[in-house]
This record gives structure tokens, C-alpha cells and sequence, in this order.
């Protein structure tokens, strides 16, 4: 069904919401599973698009799971012949290329088609094949495929710093092949993020030998055989800011459970400056705030910097500071399509190469949006909870790849906001049922317009 989100703008945001599992933790977590035997329980797996397709993917290479009653998803490897990630699959999700370094650890071979692009720039795979190779894969390109082969892999000194600096992915994919790998690997300039370091911890309660996750120098000692056990995944950071940002941004009043300090210290520093107020718990932050914001420049950087995955939701915040404020990329430069969206609601905001300049407003007005990703999808909702009148975003598939039933966390903090059929033409779109989401999303656009006076 086409949906789209209703939002009216001036209700300030107010009460508790606890925050699902990390999508980005829990996918390179579903994909390690691999590597294991027996049987694996993870609990705290968010049941978002992006997790649906993982395991689609799982399945054809011989992993059964099922979700318990709990919301658990228990998993086990059951055949161990397939080696390959089909392009169909993949497109739908670019997390897809984490099967690249357990398929080749555990089976010997892979073969995964390449993600290719995506809208919020190019996201090369080099260092990801840089790192099998190093551990001493053999690797080809094949049809769109990447093809890769060893019959064992052999543990090296490997530095994965890029032109943007170090890889989450990248880290996440070496760390899981080196798991099985004979002898010892040391990444050098791995990622710090905590996604990385909660990988670890699972793989660790499997079996495997990784001391240093979460620093820029990762050891792992191979092991021959990694075991599956009971793991529970962190709370999702990402979508603690965006309740965090959402509670100043209204002036609210809000206590976001699973936000923690060692997460989320640089987003809780902006918000500080920009004038909000934030009290510090053990496994929660409260955010108020009167409304009135300072400007603030913002970079995105690896972590521990400002995460690139909330710098579209700052920018609302900071579209209505007293001021001018900076937003610097420094991880995807072309991570602005957001802006021409936000400024149909009012924003003034202009891209400068990888920067956002924002001269400050004083109020935003409700329009028709499109979404363009899926953080963009949370920036737009984050606008339209404050905009004057009504807000349509429409392309919400995006969001639910990321964020499970926003709107519903929102109502319980008494948003008003909600998610509506849209129209189209039923019998065109009955001869595509085999069609992705996203695709019936937008043939079901292309109706309207069609059918526009």
C-alpha cells in the first residue's frame, strides 16, 4: 500500500519514549551469525525493512530463524553450500556486502553483487576488498559481481583509513573474516563506532579472540570455530538523537530512554550550545528546551565526532537558530538533497560543496514534501512537528527502512501526526506484485502526476 505522513506542526513534544535495537548494530550482527554453529538468540533486533531483507537474504544461504513470541529472533546456520548474494537481494539494501567477509571466512568463496550507489552519494566497497585481499583472498570482478576466494585466510597488519577517514562497514566485514582467520589480524585506523565495539562483544560471547573494538586499533586473534549464544543489541543511537532533536526543536520536554552519554556526547554538546537543556541519566537523556536557539556549526566526522546520520535533523533545529550556522560533511559531501525540501517549508539554508549554510528563521510552514533517504525522511517529520499547518511527506518507505513505526513513538509523546493511504491506480499497480516497495511507491507518484489536471 502507498502511504504517506500527515504531520500538524505546534504541538510541543513531551513525556517518555524508550528507543528500539541499532538497525546498524544489528545488521553486521544478523550477518556474523554465518560464521557460527549451533543455535544464536538476539534479542532487541529492531523489526525494520533493512532486518526483513537481511534475513530474506540469510535464508537463501541457509540460515532458519524465526522471531519468538518475546520479539526475539533465534537463528541457526542449517546448510553451509551457498556462497552467493544475488543482486536482486541486494539492491535492496546496500548492508548487503557484510555477507562478503563471513561467506569467505566460513565457506571459502563469495560472491555478492556490488551495492552500487545510493542518493546520499557514492559509498565505495575498496576498503572492504583491500582488507580480504590483505588476509589473503583472491578477488575478481565478475558481472557486476564481486567474486571472491581463499581456502583459508591468514591474519596481517591491515590500515583501513580512506579518503573519509576510517569505515564503519569496512571495519565491521575484516573483523568478521579475521574472526576465523589463521593467526592474528590488527586493523590499524579501524572505525570507533559503537555499532563496531557491540560486534565485537557478540562475536567475543561466540568465541572469537578481538580485543580493542571500539578504538583505532583492532586486534583479533583467529579461532577455529565460533559458537552461537544469547546476545542483546544496543539501543539505537540514531534514533535517540532524532527524539532528543525533536524534543528541543518543539519545546518540549522529553525523556528518551536507551540515550547514553558515550553515544551521543557530540550531539548532546551542539544541543547544549544551541541552547537546549539536557539532564544526564545512567541509560536515558532528558531534553527541554524554550524554543529559542543560539546558531552552532556543526561538522560530521567519524566517530566520536557529530554523526553524518543526524546532521539532516540538526539542520532543521538550526534552520530556526537566531543566526547563521555552519553544517560541514566531512563523511558524505553529497549528503544535502534534504535542503531543497526543508527550504519549501521556509528554511533558508544554502549547500556550499560538502557545506549547509543556514540563516535562521523564524518559523517554518507546512507544504507537500518527498523524501529523498532515510534520514532525510526523519528531518522532514522533525520539520513538519514544528511547522505551521500541515506537512505531507510522502516516498515513507525511506523511514521505515530505519526507524520502527515513528509515528506511533511520536503520538505517545503527542505529535500529531499520522500515516495515510495515498491513492493510486490499484489495477496498473496489480501487474507488478513481485515489485519492491519502493518501486510501487513510485509508480504509484508517477500515476498521480499522470492523472494531475
Amino acid at each position: 500500500m502507498l502511504e504517506k505522513f500527515c504531520v500538524h506542526g505546534g504541538t510541543p513534544l513531551s513525556g517518555t519514549v524508550r528507543v528500539h535495537g541499532s538497525k546498524n548494530a544489528a545488521l553486521p550482527i544478523l550477518y556474523s551469525v554465518l560464521l557460527t554453529r549451533g543455535r544464536t538468540v538476539l534479542e532487541n533486533v529492531p523489526p525494520l525493512r533493512d532486518v526483513t531483507s537481511t534475513l530474506e537474504l540469510l535464508s537463501t544461504l541457509g540460515v532458519k530463524w524465526e522471531r519468538r513470541p518475546d520479539g526475539a529472533l533465534e537463528l541457526e546456520v542449517l546448510r553451509e553450500d551457498g556462497f552467493e548474494a544475488p543482486y536482486d537481494l541486494v539492491r535492496k539494501m546496500r548492508a548487503s556486502i557484510y555477507a562478503l567477509g563471513p561467506l569467505l571466512a566460513k565457506r571459502g568463496r563469495a560472491r555478492v553483487s556490488r551495492p552500487g550507489g545510493c542518493n546520499i552519494g557514492v559509498r565505495p566497497i575498496d576498503l572492504h576488498l583491500k582488507g580480504m585481499l590483505a588476509l589473503g583472498a583472491e578477488i575478481r570482478n565478475e558481472g557486476g559481481y564481486v567474486c571472491a576466494e581463499a581456502p583459508h585466510l591468514t591474519g596481517r597488519r591491515i590500515y583501513l583509513g580512506g579518503a573519509s577517514g576510517s569505515t564503519v562497514s569496512g571495519t565491521a566485514n575484516v573483523m568478521m573474516a579475521a574472526a576465523l582467520a589463521r593467526g592474528t589480524t590488527v586493523i590499524e585506523h579501524a572505525a570507533c563506532e559503537p555499532e563496531i565495539a557491540d560486534l565485537a562483544r557478540y562475536l567475543n560471547a561466540c568465541g572469537a579472540g578481538i580485543r580493542g573494538a571500539g578504538t583505532p586499533v583492532v586486534a583479533i586473534e583467529g579461532v577455529s570455530e565460533l559458537r552461537g549464544c544469547k546476545y542483546r543489541v544496543m539501543p539505537d543511537r540514531i534514533e535517540a538523537g532524532t527524539f532528543m532533536i525533536g524534543a528541543a526543536l518543539t519545546a518540549g520536554e522529553v525523556r528518551v530512554e536507551g540515550a547514553r552519554f558515550e553515544h551521543l556526547a557530540a550531539l548532546i554538546d551542539a544541543l547544549e550550545s544551541a541552547g537546549a537543556c539536557l539532564q544526564i541519566e545512567d541509560d536515558a537523556v532528558q531534553v527541554s528546551s524554550d524554543g529559542d536557539f543560539r546558531p552552532v556549526d556543526v561538522t560530521a566526522l567519524p566517530y566520536p565526532g557529530f554523526p553524518t546520520d543526524l546532521q539532516s535533523q540538526i539542520t532543521v533545529l538550526l534552520s530556526l537558530a537566531n543566526g547563521i550556522s555552519v553544517v560541514t560533511e566531512k563523511i558524505y559531501p553529497d549528503r544535502f538533497i534534504h535542503v531543497a525540501e526543508l527550504n519549501r517549508l521556509g528554511a533558508n539554508v544554502r549547500k556550499e560543496g560538502s557545506l549547509a549554510i543556514i540563516h535562521g528563521v523564524k518559523r517554518l510552514s507546512g507544504a507537500p514534501v518527498m523524501a529523498s533517504d532515510l534520514r532525510a525522511s526523519a528531518c522532514l517529520i522533525l520539520a513538519g512537528l514544528v511547522a505551521n499547518g500541515m506537512t505531507e511527506i510522502n516516498r515513507v518507505y525511506h523511514i521505515d527502512r530505519g526507524y520502527h513505526r515513528i509515528e506511533e513513538s511520536l503520538k505517545g509523546l503527542g505529535a500529531q501526526i499520522e500515516r495515510v493511504p495515498v491513492e493510486a491506480d490499484s489495477a496498473l499497480l496489480s501487474l507488478v506484485p513481485d515489485a519492491s516497495p519502493e518501486l510501487r511507491e513510485r509508480l504509484g507518484e508517477y500515476l498521480q502526476i499522470a492523472a494531475a489536471p
